[in-house]
């Protein structure tokens, strides 16, 4: 709750609410099923009884150097909602050298920091709209790919699919307030033909890690010609260089010629940029090497992609550069 109402007073005009499921089929808040080892404090409770695989502690070779890393697991199917509601959150991270619980809930990757690090308020997903309705902000779910075999317990990806846009249809927002996500192709197809008004702008969310991973053109037609509208693949596929220049690439000429809207992910989200800015940056690394760079690649991306929009993880930057620019 409170990084929401953080992301809405930094100008965050949609807000991100991943969505997944608990034991008793109830929608929460989690960037992913399996991660309340790393998100919350469970480990810390009596719950870590109940997580897949409770605290491993890491071991250590003679020389001292690391043998095994220290590892958990712990899902939101693993326990039902009133038990996940006594759960506190945290900043997603992780001590691999840790030989004690305490030690593995530190450990903040080094593009974060901990000065605005506290236990946090976990959310249902019902919670989440009725949070956002408050703040004034829209809205765009994303539904997470299991980590346990679906169906689960009856529970079939339709049916998990359904009832996130039922939370929605039931708090009464419009769904040209809502843009449902999914890397899972199928929950896309599923709003499109069962929930067109929330399926017009569903966002079909692309994992590409590599170049060898981009869609072609032909993929990109072959979305369109399926009713998708909307793609949203990671910053670095929707740029390229010219010279030192950092221009649309060839994936952005493809979707625009495909009648596709785009929607990218994630601005500050990277280590410092004095090295290359990491995997948001692959394709313009030669060009990256100060902290401002992330401006560059913002206003390409506005003014020459044409994005609609841009997942970042500190909104506040997005809210300078729109100001600045006059942009919505």
């Amino acid at each position: 709750m409170e990084s929401y109402e953080a992301a809405a007073r930094m100008g965050a005009g949609i807000v991100e609410c991943d969505v997944t499921f608990t034991k008793d089929k109830q929608l929460v808040c989690r960037h992913a099923q399996n991660d309340l080892h790393t998100t919350t404090n469970i480990l810390e409770t009596s719950l870590a009884q109940k997580c897949t695989k409770g605290f491993t502690p890491a071991t250590f070779k003679l020389d001292g150097s690391l043998d095994k890393p220290a590892s958990a697991e712990c899902r939101t199917s693993d326990i039902t909602l009133a038990e996940f509601k006594t759960l506190k959150g945290k900043m997603d991270a992780f001590n691999p050298r840790a030989t004690t619980v305490a030690e593995f809930l530190g450990g903040t990757p080094n593009f974060r920091t901990d000065l605005f690090a506290s236990r946090g308020t976990l959310l249902t997903h019902a919670e989440s709209i009725q949070l956002f309705q408050r703040l004034g902000v829209k809205m765009t779910p994303e539904l997470k790919f299991p980590t346990v075999q679906m169906p689960f317990n009856g529970f079939t990806q339709e049916q998990y699919a359904q009832k996130m846009i039922d939370e929605y249809k039931a708090a009464g927002v419009s769904p040209s307030d809502v843009w449902p996500q999914s890397f899972n192709q199928p929950d896309i197809l599923y709003w499109i033909k069962n929930e067109p008004a929330f399926g017009k702008q569903a966002v079909y969310l692309d994992d590409a890690n590599v170049p060898s991973d981009v869609p072609s053109a032909d993929d990109l037609k072959s979305y369109a010609k399926q009713g998708i509208k909307i793609v949203a693949p990671p910053t670095w596929v929707l740029v390229g260089l010219q010279g030192n220049k950092i221009v649309p690439s060839q994936y952005t000429i493809n979707a625009n010629a495909a009648g596709l809207d785009i929607i990218t992910w994630t601005l500050e989200r990277s280590g410092t940029l004095t090295d290359g800015g990491g995997f948001y940056y692959q394709t313009i690394t030669p060009v990256i090497n100060k902290s401002g760079d992330t401006y560059e690649l913002l206003d390409v991306l506005a003014r020459e992609v044409g994005i609609l929009g841009i997942f970042s993880d500190w909104p506040g930057t997005v809210t300078y550069y729109a100001n600045c620019m006059g942009l919505k």
